[in-house]
């Protein structure tokens, strides 16, 4: 059984009346999945048998679609090559992937006998055409709040919403899987992704969202902007069910989070203050005096809210003060010597005696009544005027 490439010759209104069976996919939208092909019995064949495609047929394949013929419920032809083929069931087994799948004759050999029609008649044959396009317009979104660990904000809580669009990337597992014991005539996107697979994807987003991330170091609101990243991890994510199970896979996702009305509020809590310490670096950078009088003004704010009394506060201000004082008169007292930015030590700066007055008399005096050393007007030992 095999496939054989036909050409139309000039008689193409009437081609379908040269052939025992003329299959065509019938007219069908976006919603539809899979969709049996219609059997037109030819004037070539004159004892047509319903379940059969005699040999000689003509299989037409339009644009976009894949088709396969199933003999008694195993993929015997598949082509996703757009064209006409004739049905000749003395040739060798071929597959047409047309481009789109390689590795199909592998799927179709994996799969084997999986399709079975329970209670059918001995010989059952039936052409089903797969639509390959761009499944657009799928709507999903957040039934609840999600919590996330933002690296700038920290524990956010989110929603998120968007529309998706997918494609059938193996139809040999979509039709091995959908097409069993009661075969049916069409197949539905929303049969395929209208429940369970839909809450997959939507239960997803969040882990989605928090890896990416983690892995980029972004917050939440940058997210969507990388939107090959997202692509990738939900197939990644969704891999077992939408792929495995049915050989989808996501295209497209147009993704849309916000944060709740609490986490709002803490969001511009901290921009606001990653704004003012942006302006206080620029400031600092020209004016660094500048800066302490500002860090000095909001210290005294903070200091006449202190809970142990503006006091406490002013007092726990001014020790800080005094630190900061003594490490900025340091800093100005940086001199290079030698090349170097080394800071003298102020107690071995002294000039040698005679060339400059300390303003201190260095001359040691003694007490006369008691000789104890006297640095004052009066002795400390036994309270003798010094003269």
């Amino acid at each position: 059984m095999g496939l054989i490439k036909a050409t139309l010759d000039a008689a193409g209104a009437v081609v379908g009346d040269q052939f025992k069976e003329y299959v065509t996919c019938p007219t069908t939208d976006s919603s539809v999945l899979v969709v049996k092909g219609d059997v037109n019995h030819g004037s070539g064949n004159k004892n047509a048998t319903e379940g059969i495609i005699s040999n000689g047929s003509k299989i037409v394949v339009p644009a976009g679609y894949a088709m396969m013929i199933i003999d008694n419920g195993a993929i015997k032809e598949f082509s996703a090559e757009p064209g006409e083929f004739i049905w000749d069931t003395s040739s060798e087994p071929s597959v047409f992937e047309g481009g789109f799948f390689k590795g199909i004759g592998d799927s179709i050999k994996k799969i084997g006998n999986r399709i079975t029609y329970g209670g059918q008649p001995a010989r059952d044959q039936r052409v089903y055409y797969v639509n390959l396009l761009n499944i657009t317009g799928n709507k999903f979104g957040s039934s609840n709040t999600e919590n996330v660990f933002d690296p700038v904000y920290g524990s956010v809580e989110i929603n998120f919403y968007g529309e998706y669009s997918f494609k059938v990337v193996d139809p040999t597992i979509l039709v091995s899987n959908l097409i069993g014991a009661n075969p049916k005539d069409t197949v539905t996107v929303d049969e395929v992704v209208g429940g369970q697979l839909k809450m997959q994807f939507a239960s997803n987003v969040s882990t989605c969202i928090s890896n990416l991330m983690t892995k980029n170091n972004i917050s939440f609101n940058t997210v969507q902007s990388y939107k090959n990243d997202v692509v990738t991890a939900m197939n990644t994510l969704l891999d077992e069910s939408w792929h495995n199970q049915y050989g989808l896979e996501i295209q497209d996702v147009a993704l849309n989070i916000n944060a709740s009305e609490e986490s709002k509020k803490i969001i511009r809590e901290v921009d606001a203050e990653l704004s003012r310490e942006k302006r206080r670096g620029d400031l600092y950078s020209s004016n660094p005096s500048g800066l302490m009088a500002a860090a000095t003004a909001d210290a005294m704010k903070t200091a006449a809210g202190n809970d142990n009394g503006a006091m406490m506060g002013f007092m726990g201000m001014n020790m800080g003060q005094t630190i900061g004082g003594n490490a900025m008169g340091m800093a100005q007292n940086m001199t290079p010597t030698d090349g170097t930015n080394a800071v003298e030590n102020p107690m071995n700066n002294q000039a040698a005696p005679g060339n400059v007055d300390l303003g201190v008399n260095t001359t040691a005096k003694f007490c006369s009544e008691c000789g104890a050393s006297v640095t004052g007007k009066f002795c400390s030992n036994c309270g003798k005027e010094i003269k």
